[in-house]
């Protein structure tokens, strides 16, 4: 276990998990740099950690620690930069129509059936699917920092679920959920459309979208949003758009 004396992490421990399978990588162990303890790391703090390339589940904050692979990149939008692009702008006319009404965190019986149809849909078999009530509470609505909830719905029918921590640089997409079957809609894009403007609305430079891994297939989303900055070596630099 180790620490660091750099304000504002003085109070913080740091340490190193056993090797477990990594999720996006077929055949690579990964590891993590976990930041404890929890009740310690509010807002401001947290902040500074996803500054970092730090990310939190629940309670639990983390960074990617292997101990031969650098592939995961922490990544965050420049808002205040951003264009959409032809596709992107698709996308938002086409979800024009959806409401949205950012919330506290809070359990919802309507929340939770759409958090398990969207598990059970587009991640059969990933552990989630069969998540408890529990479980989905501690994973979601868990925080100890400044967290939202934001609803989308359609005609007064939930579509959607964004959960986003407020930083003081920025917004960081937690997760989002949404209706399985309306795959047509793009509404995962349209979530992070819509974080980006909301950003800018608050005069907020970023959004953290997590890591991003040039070689993994499910992250190669991320680098459609430009201009798209990554945690390289110690240092943001931008990262180029995709081919």
């Amino acid at each position: 276990m180790s620490k660091l004396n750099d304000l504002p992490f003085a109070n913080l421990q740091f340490y190193a998990t056993a090797p477990y399978p990594c999720s996006y990588l077929p055949g690579r162990l990964a590891r993590s740099q976990v930041a404890t303890p929890s009740y310690l790391i509010d807002s401001p703090t947290y902040s500074h950690l996803v500054a970092s390339g730090f990310r939190r589940s629940g309670a639990f904050t983390y960074r990617p620690y292997c101990d031969h692979c650098r592939a995961c990149t922490p990544v965050r939008v420049l808002a205040d930069e951003f264009e959409p692009n032809r596709t992107q702008r698709r996308t938002q006319k086409r979800n024009a129509h959806l409401t949205s009404r950012v919330m506290d965190l809070k359990f919802s019986h309507e929340h939770y059936a759409l958090y398990r149809r969207y598990q059970s849909q587009r991640h059969p078999g990933g552990g989630m699917d069969h998540d408890s009530r529990e479980q989905y509470s501690h994973f979601l609505l868990q925080s100890n920092v400044h967290t939202r909830l934001v609803e989308f719905r359609e005609q007064g029918h939930l579509r959607m679920i964004a959960i986003m921590d407020e930083l003081a640089d920025g917004l960081s997409s937690v997760y989002t959920f949404f209706d399985p079957e309306r795959t047509q809609q793009s509404l995962g894009t349209y979530s992070i459309l819509w974080q980006i403007a909301e950003a800018k609305r608050r005069k907020l430079p970023y959004i953290y979208l997590g890591y991003w891994i040039e070689e993994s297939r499910k992250m190669s989303y991320k680098t459609d949003f430009q201009p798209i900055e990554g945690l390289v070596r110690g240092s943001w630099v931008r990262l180029d758009a995709p081919k």
